[in-house]
């Protein structure tokens, strides 16, 4: 099977050598996203609720164009750096995935790369039809 790579364009991806997500077949894996501009910079800083929608914008897109949707989410990762925030970040997964309610988990961390994130997310996807359906 081919192995496709889909880039973000974030600064972080070719020194730590990542892609934003990687599809084999019917399998999409995301990789942590951050809440990071298209200059490199941190979207809406101390808002959590927004770098969520960021994060999940971000994820949206790498799936998109891996040639999946939304719906084809199975599992969510947010890592937060104070769980007691919890509630604004799951507004916003609610937001998107209230209605396809993939697995998810909800974990504290100590800290990210850049401190001003407050989150980071993950997705897997299983791909249930191709976009020429």
């Amino acid at each position: 099977m081919n192995r496709q790579r889909v880039s973000s364009g974030s600064p972080f991806e070719k020194p730590i050598g990542f892609s934003r997500a990687v599809r084999i077949g019917a399998i999409l894996a995301v990789s942590g996203t951050a809440p990071i501009t298209a200059d490199g910079r941190t979207a809406h800083p101390g808002n959590l609720y927004e770098q969520t929608r960021t994060c999940i914008e971000i994820i949206k897109d790498a799936i998109e164009t891996a040639g999946a949707r939304l719906e084809d989410v199975i599992r969510t990762r947010i890592m937060l750096t104070d769980i007691n925030r919890w509630p604004e970040a799951a507004r916003a997964h609610g937001e998107y995935f209230g209605e396809i309610r993939p697995a998810s988990t909800f974990v504290e961390v100590s800290r990210f790369i850049d401190p001003e994130w407050l989150v980071e997310m993950e997705a897997d996807c299983v791909v249930t039809q191709d976009e020429d359906e």
